[in-house]
């Protein structure tokens, strides 16, 4: 999840909106889209045919917006100027308007018969903006600012402490990571959510206009139309969320259940009660989504695997070349071709030393064809050989989807495109590490349960966070939450859900939600929580395919054709069919299934039961 891949580069369903997937731009245009009577007017005189040309048209102007957007952006983020930031945000406008016109044009087909591949693709216009502008110029302009001004509370907050040290949101979470002084966590907690009660209005107005826009493309508000998009009814998708919930929650419990413990033990019961939801700031991350930087405080003893990583790779003499062409090495041994020439020449591997870059770890397609790149400022260490490996999966799934239509050159929901890239991170064991030289030995079990704690500390912990940021926005967008309970709102589900609680109370005039950079910067959370539960049926499935009669969690696919070639199939499908169907090509069900992530986990659930036993757990 902390590795967010670059839609910016690819072709595909949100092409239009430049980075869409960490939300960096806003989905927003000046340009007048035509009202629901004009749209119901023309809708009336066309025909299936006229469907064709407009989508022939679309999708030539998209491969040229897709390209000149994705480079512009290439070169902002690899050499970083105010003019080249002007030259990225003037096409990054560009594609946006583009974008606003064709899901406009697409919803004057609604009511013409066409074949299912046009339907598909009028759809995916439909549903590619994420915060629909309304159908009156002024409005639409008054969305963009209301964007832009979030955007800028959000990327210039800054707090300064009472020691009169002025701290960025970067400075802040540095310190949550490591510090172990309650106070000074607390501090800095609460002094992250002063920057954003001043967006709450912002927001208000933000959710009534982006509904007004929904309305007009057919949807009864943004969050029916964010759910929209997964080939299911919208009410149904909410539902199948929550029951992918329920079949993670009983060891999300006994996880909650352990942390809260050891947190009591250090800072003591009256600060960390055992029967109530833990404090968020003690879980060593801003918004308590995930905890692996508490491992310190809850390792089980005994837990050292018995090696390094990082140590390894510099012992074997690994640059950061060579740990990218390990990590091609894995696909290659699936049976995948060789990453193109041009990946080399163009990619980003090391930080520059006479320019500012953006470092953070992003995988490419620049012309929704061979011209596939990442950009990293790689470190040698374990944790970014693991990293390189996710990277390369973006990129190999975007190879992979090369041959389909522009319109489906994409992630079969938006959860796959992190989910693929996961996968193969999840391969990246001892077994494996063992096969390619880097340790001479794979620990026995007994070293298991330590790896596994430090791993379902990022991603079991993540999954009801990962759930609950829609489900406060779905209530919002359909006026279940209204703007006076916004903040109590939020907290009732990080209670409910995480069972994580503010540790002070909070005013209603707060407004924790928007110190989450997802909330004010409009991007979809679901596909997040989608990620770590499709990682796990993949791996468990492609495990399977390949022969695999170890535990789920020692098993690595690495040089197994037959499970490179399941996994190809599904990746040349891009979204060219509804999801379910990719799905039942590796899995052999069109339905997620989350026990995976139980099967994977196994060992440490039964450590944690143990533990546990005289504990009162719940909240």
């Amino acid at each position: 999840m902390n590795k967010l891949f670059k839609i910016t580069a690819i072709a595909g369903a949100l092409s239009f909106a430049l980075a869409g997937c960490n939300g960096s731009s806003d989905e927003t245009t000046s340009t007048q889209a035509p009202g629901k009577a004009a749209i119901k007017a023309n809708s009336q005189a066309l025909t299936a045919k006229d469907a064709d040309a407009f989508l022939a048209r679309v999708e030539k102007e998209i491969k040229t917006l897709n390209i000149e957007g994705a480079r512009a952006e290439w070169i902002y983020q690899n050499f970083i100027t105010q003019d080249t930031a002007a030259l990225s945000s003037a096409a990054g406008k560009r594609s946006t308007e583009a974008g606003v016109q064709y899901a406009m044009e697409a919803a004057q087909f609604d009511g013409i018969e066409v074949a299912p591949a046009q339907r598909r693709k009028l759809e995916i216009l439909k549903q590619a903006l994420v915060i629909p502008a309304p159908q009156d110029s002024a409005k639409t302009e008054e969305l963009a600012n209301l964007a832009a001004e979030m955007g800028s509370m959000y990327g210039k907050g800054t707090y300064t402490t009472k020691a009169g040290e002025e701290l960025s949101l970067v400075a802040m979470s540095a310190k949550m990571a490591t510090s172990r002084d309650y106070d000074e966590l607390l501090e800095l907690w609460q002094g992250w959510r002063t920057v954003s009660p001043a967006m709450k209005p912002l927001y208000e107005r933000q959710a009534v206009l982006g509904n007004e826009g929904a309305q007009s493309l057919g949807y009864a508000d943004v969050g029916a139309m964010w759910r929209s998009k997964y080939d299911m009814p919208a009410d149904e998708f909410a539902k199948e969320l929550d029951r992918l919930w329920g079949q993670v929650k009983p060891l999300y419990d006994d996880l909650h259940c352990y942390v809260r413990a050891e947190l009591g033990e250090h800072y003591g019961a009256d600060k960390v009660p055992q029967d109530q939801p833990i404090p968020a700031h003690l879980l060593g991350n801003m918004w308590a989504q995930q905890w692996g930087n508490i491992y310190d405080l809850v390792a089980p003893e005994n837990a050292d695997p018995g090696y390094d990583v990082t140590e390894q790779l510099a012992q074997h003499n690994y640059d950061e070349i060579q740990m990218v062409k390990g990590a091609e090495a894995f696909f290659t041994s699936l049976g995948f071709e060789p990453l193109p020439e041009t990946f080399w020449t163009r990619s980003l591997f090391t930080k520059p030393a006479d320019r500012d870059v953006m470092c953070h770890a992003s995988a490419w397609s620049l012309d929704g064809a061979d011209d596939i790149r990442i950009k990293m400022c790689i470190q040698k260490t374990g944790e970014e050989f693991a990293t390189i490996h996710h990277e390369l999966g973006h990129n190999f799934y975007q190879r992979a989807y090369k041959n389909q239509p522009v319109f489906f050159q994409g992630s079969a929901n938006d959860g796959f495109h992190e989910a693929i890239g996961d996968t193969i991170a999840l391969s990246v064991t001892p077994k494996y590490l063992k096969e390619i030289g880097l340790i001479d030995t794979v620990p026995d079990e007994s070293k298991d349960i330590g790896l596994l704690m430090k791993m379902a500390l990022d991603k079991v912990a993540f999954i009801p966070f990962g759930l609950l940021v829609d489900q406060w926005r779905w209530k919002v967008f359909s006026g279940e939450v209204t703007p006076e309970n916004y903040n109590q709102a939020w907290w009732e589900l990080r209670e409910k859900y995480q069972g994580v609680a503010a540790p002070v109370e909070r005013s209603a005039d707060a407004f924790d939600p928007g110190a989450k950079y997802h909330v004010p910067a409009n991007t979809p959370y679901s596909r997040y929580f989608l990620a770590h539960i499709q990682q796990f049926e993949f791996h468990r499935a492609l495990c399977e395919i390949a022969g695999n009669e170890e535990a789920i969690h020692r098993c690595s696919i690495y040089n197994n054709k037959e499970a490179g070639a399941k996994l190809n199939q599904m990746l040349e499908m891009g979204m060219s069919q509804p999801w379910q169907n990719a799905y039942k090509v590796v899995t052999g069900s069109e339905q997620m299934d989350a026990t995976a992530i139980l099967d994977y986990f196994a060992p440490l659930h039964t450590w944690l039961k143990d533990q546990n036993k005289n504990r009162q757990c719940g909240f």
